[in-house]
């Protein structure tokens, strides 16, 4: 990893923190030569009457940049196998550190460029986090018997594995390559499992910060499938011999009473923006409620379990297919099934959220955060206008975000954009082309394949990830794609450009990146992307149940879930690199 000969002042205004106001925000331009100079500000803000962009949020005054580091990443350790292999279960400790990898496919790697950097911008990307309220009548763990990955014996612990990585976050002392502070944190979806109110709320509060219990109906009880003395799954309090105990799985005494107990989160200290994912939007991430049955089903008093084999593998192939995006064959199942459901507690706090009721609760100055905001984090009145959930923020004086909504309302679990926000981005992208540009959104190219009509727009086409490609590839002033969806990293250059996708924050390896961005002064620039993990320690003592005891778990219980996919940690390639592309 190449080091800066010296570290250089930070020299820019304060950002606005009010929504709506006018004119963009300072510049983050860290002149990072040799010398031991102050950085030179960048250039006065832009006032484009041609930007959509809000403000960012307020930032901290001038901070002196840190020399590259790699504690508290990747780059310095990363959660490993002690001991044990093949199918058994394993404990985690620390493991050899991923490298950084050099991509030069896009531009020349020129020597000499560590000590010319200046840096335009550096943040932290989070991404399905899937924030999961387990008891919820509407889970589909039911279709375990054929397909064993639609249920993980972790998802009692979502809310304490994402305070862990908000922690996590909170400690980094600046950008790893360029000890650049780092400004703002974006998700990239699926922050929330099946479209809950509830599970909205503890997403929010875990990231501005404040008490959650994760429980919903029964406050003194659990009511999920881990007590349900199905085989099918992990029971940690019982002596029964169920699937995952046949694999080695322990016995952890009081967990499910720990999963449901009070959560503090501290918030991130730095300001957040959020992009939507399909399983924000749709009912298990696949389906759409036109009629209204799965919300009300949601809110009821009856929770199907488990279903034949054969039915299961039926319906998740379909789903896969993309056969059944309204649910008509799901409505059918659980009317079919009801005798044989168990009756839980019902509760309202369970019920779906509309686009405008999930803007509105961003717009909440309950959640506005330690940070301050921004508003609505991303999110505007205009978007609760026009039913809208796509946005572009300013980053810096040069650098600007553009966040896209790539769920589909009409259904499946690939993406899709509309011609109406096609044409938007297009807009905005030549409104900017002095601007460098980093695009977000949830699916990432290759999953974008999905055609049905959206029911909210009637007649309008919807469009793929080769056209989204297509434009992105038109305009020079886009840097990065960052995204997530395929729970997996890998990153792909396209011509001008280079798409960023990162692993989730549920299934292992249970990452986030870091991301920056940097003019190497000699026509080129680059883009350092580094992989973080949560804040809890590697080892798990069963004994532990304690917040920090609990998320270590949650580390530790993802690994070893079953039908775990090794390959979501990528190749080298894919995780810690620095990725070159020409200036022009």
């Amino acid at each position: 990893m190449s080091r800066i000969r010296s570290a250089a002042a930070l020299d820019r205004r304060s950002f606005l923190a009010v929504a709506g106001a006018a004119g963009a925000a300072a510049g983050l331009g860290f002149a990072l030569g040799a010398g031991g100079g102050e950085a030179t500000a960048t250039a006065s803000a832009r006032a484009s009457a041609a930007s959509t962009a809000p403000p960012a949020a307020r930032r901290p005054g001038p901070q002196p940049a840190l020399a590259p580091f790699s504690n508290g990443t990747t780059l310095r350790t990363v959660a490993t196998p002690r001991s044990g292999s093949g199918s058994g279960y394993r404990r985690l400790g620390e493991g050899p550190a991923w490298p950084r990898v050099v991509r030069d496919a896009l531009a020349p790697a020129r020597s000499g460029r560590a000590d010319r950097r200046r840096t335009l911008t550096a943040f932290v990307q989070l991404t399905d986090l899937h924030i999961t309220d387990v008891q919820h009548p509407m889970r589909y763990e039911f279709l375990r018997s054929g397909a064993p990955r639609s249920w993980r014996p972790h998802e009692a612990l979502t809310v304490a594995g994402a305070v862990s990585l908000v922690e996590r976050v909170n400690a980094l002392p600046a950008a790893p390559a360029t000890g650049a502070p780092l400004s703002f944190v974006m998700t990239t979806g699926d922050n929330t499992d099946n479209n809950s109110r509830l599970e909205l709320d503890w997403f929010l509060t875990a990231m501005s910060g404040g008490r959650i219990t994760p429980n919903s109906g029964d406050p003194h009880a659990y009511e999920g499938v881990q007590n349900s003395g199905l085989p099918l799954f992990w029971h940690p309090e019982e002596e029964l011999r169920d699937t995952e105990k046949r694999l080695g799985f322990p016995r952890v005494d009081g967990l499910l009473t720990a999963a449901l107990r009070q959560v503090n989160s501290p918030g991130l200290r730095l300001p957040w923006y959020s992009t939507i994912g399909n399983h924000d939007d749709l009912s298990g991430g696949v389906y759409s409620d036109t009629g209204g049955f799965f919300a009300e089903f949601a809110v009821g008093d009856r929770k199907l379990q488990t279903v034949p084999a054969s039915v299961a593998e039926r319906v998740w192939r379909g789903s896969r297919k993309g056969q059944d995006p309204r649910g008509k064959g799901i409505r059918e199942l659980l009317l079919a099934h009801r005798r044989e459901m168990r009756r839980v507690t019902p509760d309202e706090r369970r019920a779906p959220f509309t686009v405008e009721e999930y803007v509105r609760a961003h717009l909440d100055p309950a959640h506005a955060g330690r940070a301050g905001g921004p508003a609505g984090h991303g999110y505007t009145r205009a978007n609760l206008d026009e039913g809208t959930l796509h946005y572009s923020f300013r980053i810096s004086d040069d650098v600007l975000g553009i966040s896209l909504d790539t769920t589909n309302r009409g259904g499946q679990y690939t993406g899709s954009i509309g011609t109406a926000q096609l044409r938007w981005l297009e807009r905005t992208l030549e409104a900017h082309q002095d601007d460098h540009v980093i695009v977000f959104s949830h699916h990432y190219s290759a999953s974008m394949t999905n055609p049905v009509e959206d029911p909210s727009r009637p007649g309008e086409t919807r469009h793929g990830g080769a056209e989204l490609l297509a434009v992105l590839g038109r305009h020079r002033n886009v840097r990065a794609w960052a995204n997530g969806h395929s729970h997996r990293n890998e990153i792909t250059p396209h011509g001008t450009f280079w798409e960023i996708t990162t692993a989730s924050h549920v299934d292992h390896p249970q990452l986030a990146r870091v991301i920056e961005l940097v003019d190497n002064e000699d026509g080129t620039l680059s883009l350092f992307t580094t992989l973080i993990e949560a804040s809890a320690p590697y080892s798990t003592d069963y004994t532990d149940l304690s917040q920090t005891g609990l998320a270590s778990l949650y580390r530790e219980l993802s690994y070893n879930a079953r039908d775990t996919d090794r390959v979501l940690s990528g190749a080298a390639r894919d995780r810690n690199t620095e990725l070159l592309l020409k200036k022009g």
